[in-house]
């Protein structure tokens, strides 16, 4: 595999990879997304016991986000289509650039297909992401506001937030790497630089962040609140995919 090719291919390598390792360094570690899991468990409980529209007050802010990149991914998915047509004025407005690259018109059609794919992926996620909260608005508005609902039934529902947040942080991902192939346009080196960057700030973020640590100390105190006390209907823990457990070691 030539290097022109590995620097191509090199956001999409390394946004595969990133979604393969972090959830099994969350196994030994939890990132911030674990611990937020914590705190959606928390919500779906404390919703069984109220009557008012806030909890879908909130549902609705985060079904608007989500729906606002699942557009934007469109808007890009279509211009990279409108771009596969215009190859010719690509590489020209390129060249008077003087960059020191010379391009041959395969190297840029694949890698505006990279782009694509990348584009692509994201829009599949932010959909899966916007159907998923959506379901779990249903189920949330499914609750009887009273004691009665059963831990069981609050771990699928935290489930189904859990997992309209993972598949949004991918689509966010995908943006993040997405970067990389606009460095490639300068320099063959350049989007793998970018990649190895991408990745580092992405892994600070999940896990040495001031929000990680704040995070971590808000998952600790609800904990300790909890301790002494019956425990009020889900407020228990949960684990990694949102079943029920121990806490992870903060």
């Amino acid at each position: 595999m030539t290097i022109p090719l590995i620097a191509t291919l090199s956001p999409l390598l390394f946004y595969l990879a990133y979604n393969i390792i972090v959830p099994q360094i969350e196994k030994r570690r939890p990132s911030l997304s674990v611990i937020m899991n914590l705190q959606r468990r928390r919500w779906v409980a404390n919703a069984a016991l109220r009557q008012s529209p806030f909890d879908a007050i909130l549902s609705g802010n985060i079904m608007g986000s989500v729906s606002f990149l699942a557009s934007t991914a469109v808007l890009l998915i279509l211009a990279i289509f409108a771009v596969f047509g215009q190859v010719p004025a690509l590489m020209a407005a390129l060249n008077s650039l003087s960059l020191n690259r010379v391009y041959s018109v395969f190297d840029v059609q694949l890698h505006l297909l990279v782009m694509l794919t990348m584009f692509v992926m994201a829009f599949f996620a932010f959909t899966l992401s916007l159907r998923q909260f959506n379901h779990f608005c249903i189920m949330l508005g499914a609750i009887d506001s009273d004691s009665s609902t059963s831990p069981d039934e609050i771990d699928a529902i935290s489930r189904m937030n859990a997992l309209g947040a993972r598949n949004f942080n991918s689509g966010i991902r995908a943006y993040y790497f997405s970067v990389a192939t606009v460095a490639w346009f300068v320099s063959e080196w350049l989007p793998i630089a970018t990649c190895l960057l991408t990745t580092l700030i992405l892994a600070h973020r999940e896990f040495f962040s001031s929000a990680h640590r704040t995070a971590a100390s808000a998952a600790v105190i609800a904990a300790r609140r909890q301790q002494g006390k019956a425990p009020a209907p889900g407020l228990t823990t949960a684990r990694q995919d949102g079943s029920p457990g121990s806490p992870p070691p903060l």
